[in-house]
């Protein structure tokens, strides 16, 4: 008896892939990290187990934000052999899925846009400079990150880009957007700390997550999930009343210096100069 023709074997294109699951490829870039990382990672257990199909893995928004999470404690000097405990103290007596939806809710971006790419040229007709003047400190504030050739540059937020071109077209220096981009990255982080204080301290409450139950987890995690709009309405409020106030007085200064108008109505005294 002879065999039948043998079935060729299933193409990437042809495994069925989930809506929103990624290959180790995808999911590595979107994590910053490498696919080496990702498997070392698994490995020790501290990811959990892919979807497979046939011999190709899928992974889902749980193993990313699973992934931010442990790039995040590295960062903070932690050793995987200790990021491994944290991570069984956790889950110890809880379903899988409400822990790392919780992790999931905490770490998720904020930021909705999708990042673009530009070249070098681009910046320079943009900014009307040479293609390397500013590109240095942008890249330190986070605003460009830069390809490996150096000749593109992905811009994680269009819009900043956007602000820094409109302004610079209305005569703002160049040195100076960055300056601004500086001090508002600083303001933003101290934003962003205060409501992350918030949330950690109050809604989360990190020193009961390990006797938290599962369901609990899960209200915590739509809890922070609705602080994130609250968050953004609450600082564009605030800055609203801010601009307010500080152009009224950026006004009422430059009326002073030109007119000679004291705070409180009177006129001040005539120049005796001829």
């Amino acid at each position: 008896m002879t065999a039948g023709p043998r079935r060729p074997a299933p193409t990437l294109d042809a495994i069925e892939r989930h809506e929103h699951e990624l290959r180790v490829e995808e999911l590595a870039e979107r994590a910053g990290t490498t696919v080496r990382n990702v498997r070392a990672y698994q490995d020790r257990g501290l990811l959990p187990p892919p979807r497979r199909s046939g011999r190709v893995a899928f992974y889902s928004e749980v193993h990313l934000a699973r992934l931010r999470l442990i790039g995040r404690l590295v960062e903070r000097g932690y050793t995987l052999a200790s990021i491994g405990e944290l991570l069984q103290a956790w889950e110890a007596g809880h379903d899988i899925g409400e822990v790392l939806g919780l992790e999931e809710a905490i770490n998720a971006p904020w930021a909705t846009e999708a990042p673009e790419t530009v070249t070098a040229a681009e910046l320079a007709a943009r900014f009307g400079v040479e293609p390397a003047d500013g590109v240095p400190r942008a890249v330190e504030l986070g605003l460009l990150v830069p390809d490996a050739d150096g000749e593109r540059y992905r811009v994680p937020s269009p819009r900043l880009l956007q602000v820094a071109t409109v302004l610079h077209a209305a005569g703002v220096p160049l040195d100076a957007i960055l300056d601004a981009g500086a001090a508002l990255r600083a303001e933003t982080d101290r934003i962003a700390a205060l409501f992350t204080g918030l949330a950690m301290d109050h809604v989360v409450d990190a020193d009961r997550i390990a006797d938290a139950a599962p369901d609990e987890l899960a209200a915590k995690a739509e809890v922070v999930r609705r602080l994130r709009p609250l968050a953004e309405a609450a600082t564009v409020a605030a800055l609203a009343q801010s601009m307010d106030r500080a152009t009224t007085e950026r006004l009422s200064q430059e009326l002073e210096r030109h007119f000679g108008r004291a705070r409180d109505g009177s006129v001040a005294a005539p120049s005796t100069r001829p």
